[in-house]
């Protein structure tokens, strides 16, 4: 079989294609109207963010068994109809959800012990000891929404810290939670929790699901993490809720004008919400790594590649 590799990835991911008989091309700068024709002659492709696969393109690929996602997120995939036509959609959120949960712990733990607001000061010949006096994530309850594989990660790294985990996931039957973490419905994730995480992927129905009503369902202040899409979060309500105090930090590693086609974001042209969230001493931003590291590079290709050559067999 034939495999088309549209992006940089780790070389475990060909290596093991060629390994078990099939023929990889890469092409590292391709554009969407190229690899129209390219992918004619293909059995399976991988891509990233950077190509959406639409209906139009998946007309143009009727050839492929299946196409892989290096990375958990499949949003700019038409899965449904791709699925619809007999080609299988991979991804590989194995390999980086121990990243993202240790990501996700530390974007917690720099918003609550101010990491981020005390070394720039520091830097600048600050020190201001009273002033970034921290909090303890001992004994609060962190909420988590959506108990995959990052989710799940994030809860295990949370065991040591003797605080309260509860999780809401909707699409798990009852039981999917380990001991340590109590499953509850999101009324009541929304009545006990401290924190919010973030663990969800973006769809019609995940879209703007954190806007200015479900901030406002919270009993009390809450912080926010976000390590899944930007998109889930309404950047005006969440600037809101920060300015009127029911959201007393946020930790992003992923925002909403995010351009994942172009894998960065123009600054200069974001609106007041995002503006304010950049001036914020209450904010936390991170371009989007919480999968990114030396480890999950490997694994992400690797567990990708076996998924493929079990569906090329």
């Amino acid at each position: 079989m034939k495999v088309l590799i549209t992006d940089n990835t780790h070389p475990v991911l060909w290596e093991k294609l060629t390994a078990a008989g099939h023929e990889c091309c890469v092409l590292k700068e391709c554009s969407y109207d190229s690899l129209l024709v390219e992918v004619q002659n293909f059995d399976a492709m991988v891509v990233r963010s950077k190509i959406i696969i639409d209906r139009n393109f998946i007309d143009h690929a009727r050839h492929l068994k299946c196409i892989g996602r290096v990375g958990a997120g499949m949003e700019t995939i038409d899965v449904d109809y791709a699925e619809s036509v007999g080609i299988r959609c991979l991804n590989s959120p194995e390999g980086n959800r121990d990243a993202v949960g240790e990501h996700a712990l530390g974007l917690l733990l720099a918003l609550f012990d101010k990491i981020a607001v005390a070394d720039k000061e520091v830097r600048q010949g600050l020190w201001r000891r009273e002033g970034n006096r921290g909090l303890e994530v001992k004994g609060r309850t962190i909420g988590i929404i959506g108990f995959g594989n990052m989710g799940s990660a994030f809860a295990q790294r949370l065991q040591g810290f003797d605080c309260h985990i509860v999780a809401y996931d909707k699409y798990k039957p009852a039981g999917y939670a380990p001991s340590y973490v109590n499953e509850v419905s999101l009324a009541e994730l929304q009545r006990c929790s401290d924190v919010l995480s973030l663990h969800v992927p973006l769809t019609e129905e995940t879209h703007y699901m954190v806007d200015s009503d479900f901030i406002n369902a919270f009993d009390h202040p809450f912080y926010l993490v976000n390590t899944s899409r930007g998109a889930v979060v309404k950047t005006t309500d969440l600037a809101a809720a920060m300015q009127s105090g029911k959201v007393l930090g946020a930790a992003l590693d992923v925002v909403e004008y995010e351009d994942m086609t172009k894998d960065g974001i123009d600054v200069e042209s974001q609106p007041d919400d995002f503006r304010f969230l950049l001036a914020s001493p209450l904010t936390v931003l991170t371009p989007h790594v919480a999968g990114w590291t030396v480890e999950s590079k490997y694994k992400l290709a690797a567990v990708l590649a076996d998924k493929i050559i079990g569906v090329l067999q």
